[in-house]
């Protein structure tokens, strides 16, 4: 998000939202290192979830109802939608307050990664970000997010 034209999009700061909980998803070595960790400043996993669907409540509806506002295209919103149905299916088997480790010994983890990861490159790509960076703090987050 350090090249991220943050007016580019309507609704941007949804769309930086949405790009944050993805990145972390998406992570295994973010996973081991920060959430497994008890690393300070990023969340956990629930958080990440709640990101992901609480403004733009993806966990009722389709992104492609965001397309033009969140998202670029159609592309970009069915995977977003895939990574959002992976993670809330293994968020409501194991519960919203399971710890980290609850996550990641789920049998849909490894799928849920992978579809979080796809949704993650593309929208980094997108706005010309490096899909490769290490996700920034939730500090950094909310600091890009008053900028305007």
């Amino acid at each position: 998000m350090g090249s991220m034209p943050l007016n580019d999009m309507p609704w941007w700061r949804w769309r930086a939202n949405v790009r944050s909980a993805l990145h972390m998803l998406s992570d295994p070595a973010f996973h081991q290192e920060c959430w497994l960790a008890g690393l300070e400043g990023y969340g956990d996993v629930t958080d990440a979830v709640y990101r992901l669907v609480e403004d733009t409540w993806l966990d009722n509806w389709s992104a492609e109802k965001y397309v033009g506002t969140i998202f670029r295209d159609s592309g970009e919103a069915a995977l977003v939608d895939v990574a959002v149905l992976r993670v809330l299916r293994i968020m409501h088997q194991v519960g919203p307050d399971a710890p980290v480790s609850g996550y990641m010994q789920h049998h849909g983890w490894p799928e849920a990664v992978r579809a979080a990861r796809e949704a993650h490159v593309r929208l980094a790509t997108a706005d010309e970000d490096d899909p490769d960076a290490a996700p920034r703090t939730l500090e950094v987050l909310r600091i890009l997010t008053r900028a305007a």
